[in-house]
C-alpha cells in the first residue's frame, strides 16, 4: 500500500507540475520510447541474473507491494513455538523430541502454528538446530558461529532480488539516453519536414531521457529499497531463533531464553513480557486467532 501511495504522490507532483507549467500530457505518451527502455532493461535483467533470482524478484516485488513483514502476532507465535520445543527438550526423552523435529509436518507442536509451517526455510532452520541440541555435547559458541554463518548465507540469497532490481535502476538512465539518441537519429532523417513535425520528433526523443531517469529514481530504485526493508524484517525471525536457542544451550530456562529472543525484536513490534507469558501459557492463542 505504501508503494502505491508513493507512486501516486510522485506521479501527481511530476505530472501536475508539468501540466501547471503549460505542458501537454499527450506529448509524454511515446510507446516506442517506453518499449525501448523497458524492453532493454528487462533484457539486461534476464541476462545478468539466474532464473531463480528472476522468479524470486517477482515474488519480492509482490511482498513489497503487500508490505509482507512479520507482525507482533507473528513474533508471539514464533516465541510460543520455541517455548514449546524447549520445554519438550527439557522434560521429555530424546526419542520423543526427535519425532517432532524429524517429522514436523506430523508434529502436534509444529502443526499448532500453521503460518510458521508455511515458511519451510524457517521451519527447517528451527528443526536443524533443535536436532543438534538433542544430540548433545554441543558448545554454545560453536553453534552460534554456525548459526551466524547460515544466517549470513540466507541473508545474501534473500537480498539478491534487491541488488538485481537496483542494478536495473542504475542502468535505466543510460537506457533512456539510448532511446533518446535513437529518437534524435529518427529526427535527423526528417530535417526536410516542417518545424512542427521536427519539433515533435525531437520532443519525443527527449521523453526517452525523462523516462529513463524517472523510472530509475522514481520507481525501480525505491521499490528495490522497499524489498530490502521487507526482506530484512523477515530475516529478523532467524535472529530471534538463534538468540533464544543459544540462551537455552547456555543453561537458561525456556521462559528466560525467550527473553533473549524477544529483545532482538524491533521496539515498534516487540511484545511485552506479559504478552509473551500469556501466549506461551495459552499455547499459541495468537496463532490460532
Amino acid at each position: 500500500m505504501s508503494i502505491i501511495l508513493g507512486l501516486v504522490i510522485i506521479l501527481g507532483c511530476v505530472l501536475g507540475g508539468y501540466i501547471a507549467s503549460g505542458g501537454h500530457l499527450d506529448v509524454l505518451w511515446q510507446p516506442y520510447e517506453i518499449l525501448i527502455i523497458c524492453g532493454a532493461s528487462l533484457g539486461t535483467f534476464v541476462i545478468s541474473n539466474p532464473m531463480k533470482v528472476v522468479k524470486d524478484t517477482g515474488k519480492a516485488i509482490g511482498e513489497a507491494f503487500k508490505d509482507k513483514v512479520p507482525k507482533q502476532s507473528d513474533y508471539l507465535s514464533l516465541l510460543s513455538l520455541l517455548h514449546s520445543i524447549m520445554r519438550e527438550m527439557r522434560s521429555k526423552p530424546r526419542s520423543e523430541v526427535e519425532e517432532h523435529v524429524d517429522n514436523p509436518t506430523e508434529s502436534a507442536i509444529f502443526t499448532a502454528y500453521p503460518l510458521i509451517m508455511k515458511d519451510k526455510a524457517l521451519m527447517n532452520f528451527i528443526c536443524d538446530y533443535c536436532r543438534l541440541i538433542i544430540i548433545g555435547n554441543v558448545r554454545g559458541h560453536e553453534v552460534e558461529a554456525l548459526m551466524d554463518e547460515e544466517i549470513q548465507t540466507i541473508t545474501r540469497d534473500s537480498l539478491k532480488p534487491k541488488h538485481a532490481l537496483q542494478d536495473v535502476a542504475d542502468g535505466l538512465p543510460a537506457l533512456g539516453i539510448v532511446a533518446a539518441v535513437l529518437g534524435i537519429v529518427h529526427a535527423m532523417g526528417a530535417l526536410d519536414q516542417s518545424p512542427e513535425v521536427l519539433g515533435h520528433l525531437i520532443g519525443a526523443a527527449l521523453v526517452g531521457t525523462f523516462l529513463g531517469i524517472f523510472l530509475a529514481y522514481g520507481v525501480a530504485g525505491p521499490i528495490a529499497t522497499k524489498i530490502k526493508s521487507v526482506r530484512e524484517k523477515q530475516l529478523r525471525r532467524y535472529v530471534i531463533v538463534k538468540q533464544t536457542l543459544i540462551a537455552y544451550i547456555n543453561g537458561a530456562m525456556p521462559q528466560v531464553a525467550l527473553e533473549y529472543g524477544r529483545k532482538t525484536i524491533s521496539a515498534y513490534d516487540r511484545p511485552t513480557i506479559d504478552q509473551v507469558e500469556a501466549e506461551t501459557i495459552g499455547g499459541g492463542s495468537a496463532q490460532a486467532a
